[in-house]
This record gives structure tokens, C-alpha cells and sequence, in this order.
């Protein structure tokens, strides 16, 4: 009967893994915005050197990075969707912040 559990306890034990999503969530956020904030620079940087923001070789790399480190449960290919998702959205605010600077 070790299986079993009230739907109290069933409430009580999502209630606390939901907790620890929220937790985890409001760290994804911290850290979306932290490199977000790293792209700004790299765009800043881009944009003196007058190199495009776009960067195929790079985002492979990354994109190899992350592949590679993952250890699941999440597979390679959720891994790569994830993260072209951030880099699109990184790329994005580069192009904003790069086309502000000279404002």
C-alpha cells in the first residue's frame, strides 16, 4: 500500500512540486534576462566592428553546446527548440539595442 495516497496527500505533493516550478521559473527568468544582458554587450561590441548580429557558426556551436551537456529527461532535439527559441529572442534585442546605439 505504499503506492497509495489520499488525494490529500496527492494535493499536498503537487502543491510542493509546483513550488519548486515557480521557484525554478522565477531562476529561468534571472538568468534569461542575465544573458540576455550578455548579447546586448556582444551586439554593442558587433555593431563597433561593424560584423553582422547574425552569426550561423555561432548559434551552431551554442546550439552543439547544450545538446551535448544535456542529460535529460528532456531529449537533444527539445533541447535545440529551447534554445533557438532563446537565441532568436536574444538576436531580436541585439538588433534593437544595436540599432539604439548610435541614436
Amino acid at each position: 500500500m505504499s503506492g497509495e495516497m489520499t488525494r490529500e496527500q496527492g494535493m499536498q505533493e503537487m502543491g510542493k512540486w509546483r513550488e519548486r516550478i515557480d521557484e525554478i521559473d522565477l531562476y529561468l527568468v534571472k538568468l534569461f534576462n542575465e544573458r540576455t544582458q550578455c548579447a546586448i554587450e556582444i551586439g554593442h561590441v558587433k555593431k563597433r566592428l561593424g560584423l553582422e548580429i547574425y552569426s550561423p557558426s555561432r548559434e551552431a556551436q551554442v546550439i552543439a553546446n547544450v545538446t551535448n551537456a544535456n542529460s535529460g529527461p528532456l531529449d537533444a532535439e527539445a533541447i535545440r527548440r529551447l534554445f533557438e527559441r532563446v537565441i532568436d529572442e536574444a538576436r531580436r534585442i541585439e538588433r534593437i539595442h544595436a540599432s539604439e546605439e548610435g541614436k
